[in-house]
């Protein structure tokens, strides 16, 4: 299994200090849809590809799929030749693709969930902290990525089963990034800027938070929500609960427990926004089921119940974006 991120759990508490400003919003017009945003981190084992596209289709929901380009290649056919900034060539936190046939399965999930309304954006490459890259290493991962993708059917060693328009979808369709680690720095967003990104969901917010703007980016951050006996507060992201829940240190035994404390934090977050302002709410998982898939549970309990309303979207970054557009030229025409 590929190494999850060890800084999602350090984010936790580096996330107790603001990094977004709220502004004060006046109370939600009735007509203003609650939006559900919910994206998956590295987006590899085809298993949970399946898994994931089946839950959209039966409840209605678009996600993010933010991709790590190593899953697109295996180790011995391309993965000695990627180099992260200032890491030696060949080497990836996450791992690579273990057969062209994985690629093969993968690459088929990415198509259909392009052409079935999911947003796939980037999460690098390799998996590494980039909190002292400058805006050329960002541009050197970013680079790779893109060149990964638009070779992916041919590293699956089916070329000729590429399907027409791919090569304008890696090239022109990846417009959504999420820093590995959540780790930014200062030559993240002129990164971003120049190689034509049009959201980044990098932050963290002490609760469900409007995307703040960036020198003409929208910036996204997964919020702190109240969860378990104590409704201490932890990032909305399934690994974060792991840590929470069992230390990290897979728990198969008390998975119910886990699940139902999710769900919970889950339905009291979202009814928060729901019954109020009905700022959207964000939820970040991986392509792993931790602790018994506990968290994977609790997330189709949650879509099911609530992707059917009438006055709610679960829908991607992508899709987000417009909608709050929307929803905020209405409200300042409302008063």
């Amino acid at each position: 299994m590929p190494r999850i991120s060890v800084a999602h759990g350090l984010a936790a508490a580096l996330a107790l200090v603001p990094t977004l400003a709220h502004a004060v919003e006046p109370p939600a017009p009735a007509e203003r849809k609650q939006l559900v945003i919910i994206s998956f981190d590295g987006a590899h084992d085809n298993k949970l590809w399946e898994k994931s596209l089946e839950m959209g289709k039966r409840t209605g929901a678009h996600f993010t799929y933010f991709l790590s380009c190593t899953f697109l290649m295996t180790r011995a056919e391309g993965g000695k030749a990627y180099q992260a900034p200032g890491q030696k060539a060949g080497r990836s936190n996450v791992g690579f693709a273990q057969s062209r046939e994985e690629i093969q399965d993968r690459v088929h999930h990415i198509w259909q969930a392009h052409l079935e309304g999911h947003d796939i954006g980037s999460h690098a490459c390799g998996h590494f902290d980039g909190k002292g890259w400058s805006q050329a290493d960002w541009q050197q991962e970013f680079t790779a990525f893109h060149a990964a993708l638009a070779n992916a059917w041919k590293a699956g060693g089916i070329e000729s089963e590429e399907p027409e328009g791919w090569a304008d979808f890696a090239a022109e369709d990846i417009k959504g990034f999420r820093a590995p680690y959540l780790s930014l720095s200062d030559g993240l967003l002129p990164a971003l800027k120049k190689d034509g990104f049009t959201y980044d969901a990098s932050l963290v917010t002490k609760g469900p938070g409007w995307p703040s703007n960036a020198d003409g980016i929208p910036r996204f951050g997964l919020p702190l929500i109240p969860e378990g006996p104590q409704q201490r507060r932890v990032i909305g992201m399934d690994y974060n609960l792991f840590i929470r829940h069992s230390m990290g240190v897979e728990n198969r035994k008390d998975s119910a427990v886990f699940e139902a404390r999710t769900i919970e934090a889950y339905r009291k977050a979202f009814e928060a926004q729901y019954q109020g302002n009905r700022i959207p709410l964000q939820l970040g998982f991986h392509f792993v089921e931790m602790n018994g898939g506990a968290y994977w549970r609790a997330l189709d309990r949650f879509l099911t119940e609530t992707c059917g309303k009438r006055d709610v979207a679960c829908v991607s970054y992508a899709e987000a974006l417009p909608l709050i557009a929307n929803q905020k030229k209405a409200d300042r025409s409302a008063f």
